[in-house]
């Protein structure tokens, strides 16, 4: 299946999902989120979309691997171990898993995003399940949601 985010730069603002508040805000106001998932744990990509912050400072551990090119604005990540990165509209970034820091948000960012969801027994198991398991009059409808690491999340629920 190819994924097409067609002119993700010029996406406007309110045709993403809010998804709420960062989860460790370290700043007033609190910065925060909007975005799109245009996948959701699909063979070795735990999920990718867009991802929107408003100004604001934050804490943050990046759980998975994740890549991102960023569309719009700027920021900078301090992480726990290193130097800061100042980011700008078309820097591309990839984060190691389990890197942890704060952003300072300057201006709202925009960036297209890959969280890399490396296999692991658990991983297969459950997808194995969630796809062969459930009946099709038990599938859940997608949610927009926004999960521990401040991305928007495709939840299910039964509707």
């Amino acid at each position: 299946m190819v994924i097409l985010i067609s002119q993700a730069a010029k996406m406007r603002s309110e045709d993403l999902d809010q998804l709420g508040q960062v989860k460790i805000p370290l700043s007033s106001p609190v910065s925060r989120l909007i975005g799109r998932k245009y996948i959701d744990d699909e063979g070795g990509v735990d999920c990718m979309g867009i991802w929107e912050c408003s100004p604001g400072r934050w804490q943050r551990t990046i759980m998975e691997e994740e890549f991102a090119h960023f569309i719009a604005g700027s920021a900078r990540f301090i992480p726990d171990e290193g130097e800061p990165i100042d980011i700008e509209a078309g820097d591309t970034v990839w984060f190691p898993r389990n890197t942890r820091g704060m952003w300072e948000i300057k201006q709202d960012v925009r960036k297209v995003y890959v969280v890399i969801g490396r296999p692991n027994v658990w991983r297969r198991l459950r997808a194995l399940c969630k796809r062969f398991l459930s009946p099709p009059a038990q599938r859940r409808a997608p949610e927009a949601r926004q999960d521990s690491n401040g991305y928007g999340r495709l939840e299910l629920s039964r509707r």
